[in-house]
């Protein structure tokens, strides 16, 4: 049986039909808020989450001690960790070959961060993503393997068999991409998703993996009565590779990210110091700060500019060169924002007109920057709902990127194709994956990657729904309540916060520059709220709302605190409206 419409709305502003929370689910945050006393709101969040009425208090305050994994569950961690101190004792030459992005830059930060704690330090490889495309190569570890004893590749790696072989050195990869059937000849490959492994830490980006090694490493030390760096301050990177990477907030990935945001509220790491103030956050760090405003400025040295400048403000203790190297990037980030807007309109007509009824949405193009086809690649995914792949074309070969919906495995559909040939190259996780293609071979490719995504039911949803988790009263909210419900998060990937909805309310809209839209609504039973919908003019949701007259609407959004000239209101992220009948 259909679950009926909330608030009776079958298609909104947007298209949607909002559905709300099940007799069931009702029943039991009810239930859940009798025997906690937690607010109901609250207690709907977390029956969403699964959380038992029993478990509501741990679920609130993670410990990592309670969560994070033993590191010898994941295979070969024991001889990646010998091998990693054997080169610490005997002071053996230690090379890092990182991926640009963001998570092989923290990954690589990491490492290099607990090396100079300890007295050592490691050469930094971080290949260009133009010139040498994703992952080791063969001149590169051939270069590295003639002047280092040892060469860690992160986030990177574990389809890299020729490079490895070709080093002529020791190999540890410490990775959390797809693996094959084979692994390539390094000491260690420790990866979550190899195919030997059980799954259940494939939520893990490359730098929890680095992070367990190094847990694993001090655990060694101390057997040896030495004691290694102080862990806890480096979750900070951690948590920024987690949510940048879009790891689903998940079992430990919830608490790293948790104790991480606690860490980088301190401001102790010069290079985020330096990286924040240059983009003027002048709040605590939120899992919104980092995906949305830290992590693509640390990305826009891989993207357009020079690939290490990232890992290199993680990594350094120097606030000079911090506050240089972050100028630099917010010089690059701006310059990769105009990229894209360019980008995204050439991919949104070109989507449009091939059609959207297909599993897979694609774009290619001559010129498109490779650096930005990952970011354009999420706003088709966002805007049609289903996976989409941005490649950008040059000398009769493509490079793209591709970004899923939940539910469906690109990394591997895109693995498949490669190897039956259709692709150059390529692979990646569920939520994104990178390829190289022939453009001679390029619509057969995406073709049959549109068969394998249609196979896991991408494309073949039925009217979209939007899931609102309450309806509230203007009269509920104050920044008090909307710290309670933050106590449910963080809030991301796997985890989203929650969404309310306001029945009914008087909206004064106000246009804010080309694009954005901000108004303030009222129900009549507490004060006026305002609200902010971001690109609403590239929707029918600005026109609609920005209409002369007294009308009334159903709103739905995110509740956020917003923090300014020191002072605190709450504001709505607002997501849709319907007009209130």
């Amino acid at each position: 049986m259909t679950q009926r419409a909330f608030l009776h709305v079958e298609q909104s502003i947007l298209g949607r039909r909002w559905v709300g929370p099940s007799a069931e689910e009702d029943r039991l945050a009810e239930a859940m808020a009798q025997e906690t006393r937690l607010p109901m709101a609250l207690c709907q969040t977390l029956v969403r989450r699964g959380v038992a009425p029993a478990d509501a208090a741990g679920f609130l305050a993670p410990a990592l001690r309670d969560l994070l994994p033993d590191p010898l569950l994941l295979a070969d961690m024991a001889p990646a960790a010998d091998r990693f101190l054997q080169a610490l004792s005997d002071r053996q030459r230690i090379a890092i070959f990182a991926d640009y992005d963001v998570d092989g830059g923290s990954s690589a930060a990491l490492l290099m961060v607990w090396l100079r704690a300890m007295g050592a330090k490691a050469t930094l490889y971080i290949p260009d993503r133009i010139d040498e495309g994703y992952g080791p190569n063969v001149p590169a570890m051939q270069a590295l393997g003639r002047d280092h004893d040892l060469i860690i590749c992160v986030d990177c790696g574990t389809l890299s068999h020729e490079p490895i072989a070709a080093a002529g050195c020791d190999v540890i990869v410490l990775d959390h991409h797809l693996g094959a059937e084979t692994l390539p000849p390094a000491v260690a490959v420790v990866n979550p998703n190899r195919q030997d492994e059980d799954g259940s830490l494939g939520h893990l980006c490359a730098a929890s993996v680095v992070f367990l090694m190094l847990v694993e490493a001090n655990r060694r030390l101390r057997a040896t009565g030495q004691t290694g760096p102080d862990l806890m301050a480096m979750l900070d990177l951690v948590a920024l590779a987690t949510v940048a990477d879009v790891a689903p907030l998940i079992g430990v990935n919830r608490a790293l990210v948790r104790q991480g945001l606690k860490v980088m509220a301190r401001r102790e790491r010069v290079g985020l110091v330096a990286l924040a103030d240059t983009a003027r956050m002048d709040q605590a760090p939120t899992p919104y700060a980092l995906g949305y405003v830290l992590g693509p400025r640390i990305n826009a040295g891989g993207r357009i500019g020079q690939a290490d400048l990232g890992a290199r403000l993680l990594a350094t203790d120097d606030p000079r060169l911090a506050a240089s190297i972050s100028a630099r990037l917010e010089e690059l980030n701006a310059e990769r924002r105009e990229i894209t807007e360019r980008v995204r309109e050439e991919a949104m007509a070109q989507a449009e007109a091939r059609g959207l009824d297909a599993p897979l949405v694609w774009a290619a193009g001559e010129g498109w920057h490779p650096g930005v086809v990952g970011i354009v690649a999420a706003r088709l995914k966002e805007a049609f709902n289903r996976p989409a792949v941005v490649i950008g074309l040059e000398g009769g070969e493509g490079k793209g990127s591709g970004r899923s919906v939940a539910g469906v495995d690109l990394g591997a559909a895109v693995q498949r194709v490669s190897a039956e040939g259709l692709l150059i190259k390529g692979g990646g996780h569920r939520m994104a994956a990178g390829l190289t293609v022939d453009q001679a071979r390029l619509e057969p490719a995406m073709a049959r990657l549109s068969e394998l995504l249609g196979r896991q039911g991408a494309g073949q949803e039925g009217p979209r729904e939007l899931r609102i988790d309450s309806l509230l009263m203007t009269s509920a909210i104050s920044p008090g309540f909307v710290e309670q419900i933050e106590a449910a998060g963080p809030f991301g990937q796997s985890a989203p916060a929650p969404r309310f909805a306001f029945a009914d309310v008087a909206i004064s809209p106000r246009r804010v520059g080309e694009r954005h839209l901000k108004l303030t609504f009222g129900d009549g039973s507490g004060p006026q709220i305002e609200a902010m919908a971001f690109g609403a003019y590239d929707s029918p949701l600005g026109p609609a709302l920005d209409q002369p007259g007294h009308r009334r609407f159903h709103l739905t959004g995110r509740l956020e605190l917003n923090h300014w000239g020191g002072r605190t209101k709450v504001q709505l992220k607002l997501e849709d409206a319907a007009p209130a009948k």
